[in-house]
């Protein structure tokens, strides 16, 4: 099912390696799918959307951010990876997303809310993208962007960064998961919103993201670049540089 639809993001992202860098890569012509989990280990309705967001793994075609929220923590167990940045954000989306109000597990598919997430089908033939995203890390653990207008692009842009690990376990030991072994990834770990600003064909637009995270080797990671419409939210075109 999720091969069939992810392949619909039309080739993958280039990624290589040069002097100075960890990797780099660059976005494709059609836009990259941007699907959002919001999820928490204190909700029962939940595994199954984690499950589905993992088998998202291994595709560079894809940029997936799985955002545990913490109103769930105060009904018996304290998921680590809640934030209450992401429940504000969850929040703050509803305007966008088309949902009436917050909900887990709720599966947000290139800014649409998506109630029949396990059955999704996007358009066969993704839109081109009038912009590209390109990303290059560096063994400092900074990651810069450039950002360059190749099409009719909204009149203001803006974006966001999200690092992601995944590969996570949690046993939990309270709430309605309890004594269940959950597998997570995708977790997004830090968010970072970039300022608007107006896009020029003869000028690419260049910001950076210092990753604060402590090196971990047991817990693949991802730097995601959002770059989204400022007037509606809704995403433009999406890339993510997984090197470690």
């Amino acid at each position: 099912m999720t091969s069939r639809w992810l392949a619909a993001a039309m080739a993958a992202t280039s990624l290589h390696a040069q002097a100075g860098e960890l990797c780099s890569a660059k976005s494709p012509a059609a836009s990259v799918p941007v699907i959002e989990l919001y999820t928490s280990e204190g909700c029962s309705s939940c595994p199954p959307a984690d499950r589905w967001l993992s088998s998202l793994k291994g595709r560079p075609d894809a940029v997936a951010l799985a955002y545990h929220v913490d109103y769930w923590d105060r009904l018996g167990w304290k998921d680590r990876f809640a934030s209450s940045a992401f429940t504000q954000r969850q929040y703050e989306q509803l305007r966008v997303n088309g949902s009436r109000f917050a909900y887990t597990p709720q599966v947000v598919i290139d800014g649409q809310d998506t109630h029949d997430w396990s059955r999704s089908r996007p358009a066969a033939n993704r839109a081109m993208s009038p912009v590209v995203i390109e990303l290059t890390r560096d063994a400092a653990n900074k990651v810069s962007a450039r950002v360059s207008v190749v099409g009719q692009a909204p009149a203001r842009l803006a974006a966001y960064w999200a690092v992601t690990e995944s590969g996570h376990r949690t046993v939990v030991k309270a709430g309605e998961n309890d004594g269940a072994t959950l597998q997570h990834d995708f977790v997004v770990r830090e968010l970072e919103a970039v300022p608007a600003w107006t896009p020029s064909r003869e000028q690419a637009q260049g910001f950076s993201h210092a990753i604060s995270l402590a090196a971990d080797a047991g817990h693949s990671r991802r730097v995601n670049l959002v770059v989204i419409d400022a007037a509606n939210g809704k995403p433009v075109q999406a890339l993510a540089v997984d090197c470690s």
